[in-house]
């Protein structure tokens, strides 16, 4: 399982913002959260704590806003002082937020029902704000700086953002593999004289590798220079890739030579991979081109792959390919086949689409070529694989991964590989092909998607999607692995499950959670005894979890004729489902709430009547739409990257304890 990452710009058409602009924005963020907490400490109502946080997270928005993107690149690059100012401003209000959650911690007991939940809310928008101002526009800028140079100028900055985009998404992708990596530019406009002595000298040795490994230089069609820099290692660390390409851009005089003419623009092509066709090399590592043995003068074409082609070596033989010896990946044949077409006298479109209508197995492609230097053609079919595009401002960014994506905008549309061009007709190809163009990048016009057999497949607004995490989601901060990074993590998400929930009456602690886990109706009719049957869901580990749920709800209710089972979702839709289901309350658990079978089964136990209350980690998820209540674990956002449920497990524990207790105080209320 590899990673596609690729950017398409066109020239920014934002003013950079100035220093005044920004930091007007964020004027007196610290003492506004601080007054509202010295109002809400010792107070029963933190509505006007939540209000204060929502506000000022809109403002600190407002200013990562206006820091996206190239134009806020040149504005954090242009004034030395901006950054710090930015810096410590941020670190301020992430030591109010965790004023804050001491302040819920110490009082949240003692306020009244369903205001936690609106403070933790309003928590998670400034929390996501500061995140995004410090460690995206801050981090990114940095970044670029260090790649471009002290005395970059605009186009070097534009096309230095794009590398620095693709290496931030190379490293958010390496969760699907990281034995090697690479990144290109495709870099038209550039004004140099190639037959210059000066530039001769920068190309020398560079043109004629045969393998196309890390630094390779290719000149095709008008002088467009192809750059690629590639990492692989069977060992080693996350990120060390990023690090090595990172470096070698950097040191590069030529790329930086060519980058400087004010009329320069690169569309960037990167991937992370995990080695299944052929061993770890960089002669293996994507992008390939599609140089051939005895064949280096035709159109030329870059090309990544994630995926499997099956019939690899039988197109190789059927199309005579004469490929280096050293270079046994599958993804080759993706380049020397469209470069065959281009030169057969087909367009870039139907070269791609002819190409990419051979190969046989689950595939995501990116293609790139000095034919049409000004864009990116992609691809996908069957399931196993995804692309999605990233609308950012001025920019596409392409990601295999919707993470991989969104430091730079949350907005994206996704390819789709098995839906057939025309539902009706079941022989109908599955598969589609994507063509990106920088003259509109950045929206649905510089979009055009075509079926696998050629029919035309217009983008609408509808099938735009928003994106529901973050990079604060996804990072694994000083980590070496998410799996140390979750278990770590463990204590905090369970300590954060009970904040607020659990307070003290008469001497004893109870369970106190708010109508929007229990609403009213549900609460009268657990008292009233309309509900005789409770069934806890969920697959995995969350099933898992379900069964302390339930074991807690027996042994609270002992003696109480209320029956009580935790099963698989699965389960419950493939066996014990009733056609009238109005007595029964399910809770549903999942760690993301777009578990397929849990939201499927809820589907089937809404319609029979079923009560639902879920139990789930991600606000504003489908699980939570389907709900008639919601109890969240930790603050409602505190994604598990790891393939291994540790925190996420716990805090369904914590969560379903709390949730038999409610349930059973309603039961055996007066």
């Amino acid at each position: 399982m590899c990673g596609i990452i690729a950017i398409v710009r066109q020239r920014s058409r934002r003013e950079a913002p100035s220093s005044a602009e920004v930091l007007a924005l964020l004027e007196g963020v610290p003492g506004l959260l601080a007054t509202a907490i010295a109002e809400a400490s010792g107070s029963a109502d933190s509505s006007g704590l939540a209000m204060a946080v929502t506000g000022v997270a809109e403002r600190v928005s407002a200013a990562d806003l206006l820091l996206r993107g190239v134009p806020g690149v040149r504005a954090l690059l242009a004034d030395r002082a901006l950054p710090a100012t930015l810096d410590g401003l941020c670190d301020e209000g992430v030591a109010r937020v965790a004023d804050i959650e001491l302040l819920i911690d110490r009082d949240g007991g003692t306020w009244k029902a369903g205001t936690i939940e609106a403070v933790n809310a309003a928590l998670i928008e400034l929390r996501d704000a500061l995140w995004a101002l410090q460690r995206d526009r801050l981090r990114a800028a940095h970044a670029v700086g260090d790649l471009a140079g002290p005395d970059a100028g605009p186009a070097a900055i534009e096309a230095f953002t794009s590398v620095q985009q693709a290496l931030s998404g190379i490293d958010r992708l390496e969760v699907r593999g990281r034995d090697s990596a690479g990144v290109h530019l495709l870099v038209r406009g550039h004004g140099l004289d190639l037959r210059a002595a000066s530039i001769a000298a920068l190309l020398e040795g560079r043109v004629n590798d045969p393998l196309f490994s890390s630094s390779s230089v290719r000149v095709g069609k008008g002088d467009v220079l192809s750059f690629v820099y590639k990492a692989a290692a069977e060992i080693g660390e996350l990120g060390d890739n990023s690090t090595a390409m990172r470096a070698t851009i950097r040191n590069d005089a030529l790329l930086h030579r060519v980058l400087a003419s004010e009329s320069a623009e690169a569309v960037v092509l990167g991937h992370t991979r995990w080695a299944s066709v052929g061993i770890i090399s960089q002669p293996n590592a994507h992008p390939l081109n599609s140089d051939e043995v005895d064949r280096t003068d035709g159109p030329y074409v870059v090309g990544a792959l994630n995926g499997d082609i099956d019939n690899f070596a039988d197109l190789k033989a059927a199309e005579s390919l004469h490929l280096a010896n050293e270079i046994t990946t599958d993804a080759k044949v993706i380049p020397t086949l469209v470069s065959r077409r281009l030169t057969g006298g087909d367009g870039l479109v139907e070269a791609f689409r002819r190409s990419a209508s051979v190969f046989e197995g689950s595939v995501a492609i990116g293609v790139a070529t000095a034919e049409a230097p000004d864009r990116l053609a992609l691809a996908l079919r069957g399931s196993g694989q995804a692309l999605y595009v990233g609308l950012a401002e001025d920019a596409f960014v392409v990601a295999s991964e919707p993470y991989g994506l969104v430091e730079e905008t949350l907005d994206y549309v996704r390819l789709d590989g098995e839906t057939p061009a025309n539902p009706a007709n079941p022989t109908a190809s599955r598969g589609q092909i994507m063509v990106l163009t920088t003259e509109a990048a950045g929206s649905l016009a510089g979009i055009e998607r075509l079926a696998y057999d050629g029919t035309s497949l217009p983008v609408s607004t509808d099938e735009i999607v928003t994106a529901e995490i973050t990079t604060r989601d996804i990072d694994r901060r000083h980590f070496a692995h998410f799996l140390l990074k979750e278990i770590s993590e463990a204590p905090s998400s369970f300590r954060k499950t009970l904040r607020g929930k659990l307070v003290e009456r008469d001497g004893q602690v109870r369970v106190s959670l708010g109508p929007e886990t229990l609403p009213d109706a549900l609460r009268a009719r657990l008292r009233e005894g309309h509900i005789s049957r409770v069934l806890v869901i969920g697959q995995g580990t969350a099933a898992v979890a379900g069964s302390s749920l339930a074991r807690a709800l027996l042994e609270a209710l002992e003696g109480i004729d209320l029956r009580v089972d935790s099963l698989a979702a699965t389960e419950l839709s493939g066996f014990h489902l009733r056609a009238d289901m109005s007595n029964t309350l399910v809770v549903a658990i999942s760690q993301s709430g777009t578990t397929t079978d849990t939201n499927r089964t809820v589907d089937l136990v809404r319609s029979r009547g079923a009560s639902v209350v879920a139990v789930v980690n991600r606000r504003n998820s489908d699980l939570t739409d389907k709900a008639d209540g919601v109890l969240y674990t930790s603050d409602g956002r505190d994604v598990e990257m790891s393939v291994a449920s540790t925190k996420a497990f716990y805090s369904q524990v914590a969560a379903g304890f709390l949730l038999a207790h409610a349930i059973a105080d309603e039961v055996l209320a007066d």
